[in-house]
């Protein structure tokens, strides 16, 4: 069982949802990434998803844009985020995946960067810009190995399409709950009750919601409806606003207590 899968599992068996925080790798400068994960995971995390900084990136709002902009000034690649993560396995256990695109991926190369990203404990992937259909060979790997290849799907995704990409992801369906780029405002929650209803019909797998959630209250209310809830553009905002603050961690570490404070009803 890979420790995306262990991770739910044991949520489920306490009837909890995932808290998944993402961060921008790099921003503002490697080391700290190392402690904002260890801080995120302090707060109440369960998993981490980490941002690959890239000079193209079409599913990224702005927030999270400047964010990889500020990574890479600092010339932060694949390779260094790789060794990140080896570095925060020295410390923690807890599940980490990658949100890149696939020109870093097939410039590293498919199968070097999962031999790579599987030594480095690195847990999944996102690709966002690559089809499965078109990543066949992203595909083998991941079954060959113990990486997961996370799949996204969103609210304009056909019925039939949406059956195939429940079938074929690994550890989690990413559910995109409206159509835009991070940092969009969630407003409608009725369609993402209904679409999250169609898929629990076609697979057992966890679902978890990104894009839009930027509140406690937001996470409350999706986590009711999901497995769990992704927050990524209102934590990145907080370390734009705190960079040159020594006390960073612990910023981003209160907020990160309250997601998880209103996923659980419980104080951390």
């Amino acid at each position: 069982m890979s420790r995306i899968d262990h991770t739910f599992s044991g949520l489920r068996a306490k009837k909890e949802k995932a808290l998944i925080p993402y961060i921008m790798a790099g921003d503002p400068y490697l080391e700290r990434t190392e402690e904002l994960v260890l801080a995120m995971e302090q707060a109440g995390a369960d998993i981490i998803e980490l941002g690959v900084p890239f000079s193209d990136p079409i599913a990224d709002g702005p927030v999270i844009q400047q964010a990889g902009q500020r990574a890479l000034k600092w010339k932060t690649s694949l390779k260094d985020v790789l060794k990140l993560v080896s570095d925060i396995r020295k410390k923690s256990e807890i599940p980490i995946v990658l949100m890149t695109y696939y020109n870093p991926v097939h410039k590293f190369g498919v199968e070097n960067l999962f031999k790579a990203a599987e030594t480095s404990g690195v847990d999944g992937l996102i690709i966002p810009d690559l089809p499965p259909e078109e990543g066949r060979a992203v595909l083998e790997q991941s079954r060959r190995s113990g990486l997961d290849w996370i799949l996204l799907s969103a609210p304009t995704t056909p019925m039939k399409r949406l059956r195939f990409l429940s079938e074929q992801t690994q550890g989690f369906l990413y559910y995109v709950s409206l159509t835009g780029i991070t940092g969009a405002s969630l407003k409608d929650l009725s369609e993402v009750r209904a679409r999250l209803k169609m898929i629990r019909r076609m697979t057992d797998k966890p679902v978890a919601i990104g894009f839009g959630v930027s509140t406690p209250e937001q996470a409350r209310a999706l986590g009711r409806m999901a497995d769990g809830v992704i927050v990524g553009s209102a934590i990145v905002r907080l370390v734009e606003q705190h960079l040159e603050d020594p006390e960073l961690p612990s910023v981003v570490a209160g907020f990160v207590k309250r997601l998880k404070h209103a996923l659980t009803g419980k104080p951390i």
